[in-house]
């Protein structure tokens, strides 16, 4: 009797072990950069204090070793920073959450201006990210925050952050890139689709440029000289973008 005493005892431990197993969610670590959209100023400077990540219905914060304040300007055409990085429970993950300081400033033709954001200091910035996180998983997401598109002019010659913030991961970047010349064209680019302009690129010194997180489908790019240069402006098209790939539309030529 004894012994089937100890037998059953051992086989209960074994089932609870086995359940309390089942019951434990697995994590994966996700990994936050940022990047820009490029925009007609000096600089844009956004003060990042904190980020956070709603992973089932909980927010989590990132850990993120440098707040403080960034240019966007400097991550443009492909280039960006990582800003920290955060480790969460395998399942689904909803939306990002940057919560700035006051320290958000505009630099326009050398004269710096205060950025008003009122609600993004009381609440911080709700963007959408929807990925489904998978145990022992590793996710690079890019926080692509459009300078050009998030400042607004008052009619009293003041400027206000109205962030456009959109997110992607390497599960759902299309890429574009190439180059255009001559730099004297001075030329914008710009990646259309249907009759739509999904993004911008202001090409670097060098004639540089690059499109990320695109959507799969077809485009036209579009090379738009600026005025008064004598250049004609040019489209390349159909130009097909597949996640996981990058299309090189080499070097476009603009002529007078």
């Amino acid at each position: 009797m004894k012994n089937l005493f100890i037998i059953g005892s051992s086989i209960c431990l074994l089932l609870l072990a086995s359940c309390n197993d089942s019951d434990e969610k697995g994590t994966a670590t996700v990994n936050v950069r940022l990047t820009d959209g490029p925009a007609m100023y000096d600089a844009v400077n956004i003060d990042i204090q904190r980020i956070e990540i709603n992973s089932n219905g909980e927010w989590t914060a990132l850990n993120f070793p440098k707040p403080g304040v960034y240019n966007l300007l400097n991550f443009k055409n492909g280039t960006d920073v990582v800003l920290g990085q955060a480790v969460l429970p395998e399942g689904n993950v909803s939306q990002m959450r940057m919560v700035l300081g006051p320290n958000n400033t505009l630099v326009v033709n050398g004269i710096t201006h205060p950025l008003q954001t009122p609600s993004a200091q009381q609440s911080g910035l709700k963007f959408n990210w929807h990925q489904t996180l998978a145990a022992n998983g590793a996710y690079n997401v890019w926080i692509d925050f459009d300078a050009g598109r998030s400042i607004v002019t008052t009619g009293n010659g003041a400027y206000i952050l109205k962030p456009v913030i959109r997110t992607f991961s390497e599960l759902t970047n299309g890429q574009i890139k190439g180059y255009v010349q001559p730099q004297a064209a001075k030329a914008v680019v710009h990646a259309i689709m249907a009759s739509d302009t999904i993004a911008t690129a202001i090409p670097n010194p060098d004639g540089f440029f690059m499109f990320s997180g695109l959507s799969q489908g077809s485009y036209t790019v579009s090379y738009d000289a600026s005025n008064g240069t004598g250049y004609v402006d040019e489209n390349s098209g159909p130009v097909s973008v597949t996640f996981g790939q990058i299309t090189d539309l080499g070097t476009k030529t603009l002529h007078q």
